[in-house]
């Protein structure tokens, strides 16, 4: 069932992703050559329950941790790990759940570690673009297609990446996941017309290989997460964003400069 949400609705979960996008920004400046993971979970906890909200990604399904935590060729899922270090050249993603006086929000970002290669900094700059490309697309009218459509043709025809199938969007609020389900590929025009209130999540995994990912079964957490099929390096950003009559609004918005950057606007 997909619910549309009224501007009170959208501005409290727009309260939510404020807290989720204050644990972005402190990732930011946290995020170097020997930092252990576990260290991403406890700074990510602290933050959020010191702004009365709650992780509501523990405890989805048996998981344990606030966040996924996913390095290099790990594409989704990844757990934070005592003991993990990151290193110079390394790549991670952080992606979390808020839930603030019953409002869901989520985001993930892609982070450098130290100095990375040339190849890793253009999968991000692709991958954040491509974020960006599909968000333009979630106005009021356009299809579902319509996003994922804008996503693969320049994540596969203008940079031949692998833009991951297996996992995609969805909507969101009041759980945290909720139809419709929100493919970063597909055909324009094709799929479900988005309506003024949807509130969903853009999330594209772009892989430097091939697009495809297989499971990899972490003993210790009795937990399942995702790494590219060749082993190739993944990036991920996701913003959860509101459908409204002036247009798409983003609701975990870091820095209202760094968005401006990137939107590419239609007309």
């Amino acid at each position: 069932m997909i619910t549309l949400k009224s501007p009170r609705e959208i501005e409290k979960m727009a309260e939510s992703g404020k807290v989720l996008a204050g644990v972005h920004l402190g990732l930011r400046n946290m995020i170097k050559p020997g930092l252990d993971t576990w260290d991403i979970e406890e700074f990510a906890r602290k933050y959020i329950k010191d702004h009365n909200a709650y992780p509501s990604e523990m405890g989805f399904e048996g998981y344990k941790f606030a966040t996924c935590v996913s390095v290099n060729d790990e594409v989704a899922h990844g757990i934070p790990r005592k003991g993990l270090i990151l290193k110079d050249g390394d790549i991670v993603k952080v992606d979390l759940t808020v839930n603030k006086d019953g409002f869901e929000s989520d985001s993930c970002w892609s982070y450098a570690v130290g100095d990375v290669s040339p190849e890793i900094k253009n999968l991000m700059d692709v991958t954040r673009k491509a974020l960006y490309l599909g968000i333009n697309q979630a106005v009021i009218g356009n299809r579902l297609g319509d996003i994922g459509g804008a996503i693969q043709t320049y994540v596969e025809d203008e940079h031949h990446m692998g833009d991951v199938r297996e996992l995609i969007g969805h909507g969101i609020q009041p759980k945290m996941h909720e139809e419709p389900n929100v493919p970063a590929y597909g055909v324009p025009h094709r799929g479900l017309r988005l309506k003024e209130g949807m509130t969903i999540t853009i999330e594209p995994m772009v892989n430097t290989g091939t697009w495809e990912i297989k499971d990899r079964y972490d003993k210790a957490d009795d937990w399942t997460y995702y790494v590219s099929a060749d082993g190739t390096p993944s990036a991920q950003y996701e913003h959860t964003l509101a459908i409204t009559k002036d247009g798409p609004k983003i609701l975990t918005i870091q820095d209202p400069d760094i968005d401006e950057k990137y939107i590419y606007h239609n007309n």
